[in-house]
C-alpha cells in the first residue's frame, strides 16, 4: 500500500484511475462488548480518517474495496457491504489532502487530481476483533481501534459516514447474519445478546430475545460451554452456514 499512495501523489493527473470516485471503508470489530472503527492518523497533520482508497481504471469496485480492506487488516474472507453514495457537494474540501501531501515534503499543483471533488462509495465491513493486524501505510502514524463513543475528530464527513454505517448495520442485524464476523465461531447466547444491545444501544429481555434469535432459524446448538458446573453450563451456538 506504501507504493499505492506514491502512483496517487506523484500522478498528477490521476492517469490509470478512475476520475472522481473513491471508497470509504467503515471496518467494525467487537471487543469487551464494544463496537469499535479502524481509525487511521496521518503523520504529522493531526488528522484521522477511515481507511480509503480509489479505483484503478482496470479494477472492479469491489476488489478495489477489498483491497483498501486486506491492506488495513490483513484479512481477505469477510462480510464487506456497500451501503450508501457520499456526493454532497459540501462534502468537499481540497484541504485536508493538500495537508497530507505537505506533510510528505510534496507541494501539489492547484489541479492535482487529488484536490479535486470526489463522490464516495461506502462500504461497511464486519471482522472478527481478534484476527484482524491494524496496518498503517507510508503517510499514517497508525491504525488503530476507536470505541464508538471515544471517536476523534475526523476529516471531511469521515463522521458522517460511520453513523450511516452504523444505521444500516441496525437495520440489517437479523438478515445479515452480522455476528458471523463480529464473534468467534462458537458463542453463547449471551454472547449474541450483548452484541445486539451494544449495536442497538438498547437492553433486550433475555427471554424475548432467546425466543426470536432461535425462530429465526439461523442458529445451530452444538455443546455446552464448560464453566465449572455441568447444570449452570449455556449452550454454544453458531451460525449455520447459507449457501
Amino acid at each position: 500500500m506504501d507504493n499505492e499512495f506514491i502512483k496517487q501523489e506523484t500522478n498528477v493527473t490521476g492517469e490509470g484511475f478512475l476520475p472522481g470516485l473513491a471508497i470509504d471503508t467503515v471496518i467494525f470489530g467487537f471487543h469487551d462488548d464494544k463496537l469499535k472503527v479502524l481509525i487511521l492518523s496521518y503523520k504529522n497533520t493531526g488528522l484521522y480518517a477511515l481507511p480509503g482508497g480509489f479505483i484503478h481504471i482496470d479494477e472492479d469496485v469491489n476488489a478495489a474495496a477489498r483491497r483498501v480492506l486486506f491492506s488495513r487488516t490483513g484479512l481477505t474472507n469477510i462480510f464487506l457491504e456497500q451501503f450508501y453514495v457520499f456526493g454532497d457537494k459540501s462534502r468537499y474540501d481540497a484541504t485536508s489532502l493538500k495537508t497530507i501531501m505537505e506533510a510528505r515534503d510534496f507541494i501539489p499543483p492547484d489541479d492535482h487530481w487529488l484536490l479535486k471533488r470526489f463522490v464516495s462509495i461506502g462500504y461497511y465491513a464486519l471482522v472478527d476483533f481478534t484476527k484482524v493486524i491494524p496496518t498503517p501505510d507510508s503517510i499514517s502514524d497508525s491504525c488503530d481501534w476507536f470505541g464508538l463513543d471515544d471517536l476523534p475528530s475526523l476529516m471531511q464527513d469521515h463522521r458522517q459516514i460511520i453513523d450511516k454505517a452504523l444505521q444500516t448495520l441496525q437495520a440489517n442485524l437479523d438478515h445479515k447474519l452480522i455476528g458471523f464476523n463480529l464473534l468467534s465461531e462458537n458463542f453463547t447466547m449471551g454472547d449474541l445478546q450483548r452484541l445486539y444491545e451494544t449495536i442497538l444501544n438498547k437492553k433486550l429481555i433475555r427471554a424475548a430475545f432467546q425466543r426470536k434469535m432461535l425462530g429465526l432459524g439461523i442458529l445451530e446448538r452444538i455443546a455446552k460451554k464448560w464453566t465449572g458446573g455441568a447444570h449452570k453450563a449455556p449452550y454454544l451456538y453458531r451460525f449455520i452456514a447459507r449457501n
